[in-house]
């Protein structure tokens, strides 16, 4: 499994207004894309306009070729990309460890 990450920043005030786009693209554009696994997104606390995306991907390729090059992405970038005050940064990376957390004492 491949983990996407993406560093967005949007431009201050708006971030009721990305997060309802953002969870419409992932609800009815991203689910649909060959490969998606899954998402998580949080807000920052000390930069609230800043957003890490995490987008789980059965293969690198069913993001940055299946995905990226279809039209999926097209309708993603229609939703998320208005908000966008800079282009955000994406990188992938493959899972090395896991540790659960038990039971609290």
């Amino acid at each position: 499994m491949i983990l996407e990450i993406a560093d967005i920043r949007i431009a201050p005030g708006r971030q009721a207004e990305f997060e309802a786009a953002l969870q419409r693209g992932l609800d009815e554009v991203a689910v649909r894309a060959r490969g998606f696994r899954g998402a998580k997104v949080n807000r920052g606390v000390e930069s609230p306009e800043r957003y890490v995306l995490q987008i789980f991907w059965a293969t690198l390729e069913d993001h940055t070729v299946g995905f990226r090059q279809g039209p999926l992405f097209a309708q993603w970038r229609a939703l998320v990309g208005p908000f966008f005050a800079a282009p955000p940064v994406v990188e992938h990376f493959e899972l090395v460890t896991q540790v659960q957390a038990g039971p609290a004492p």
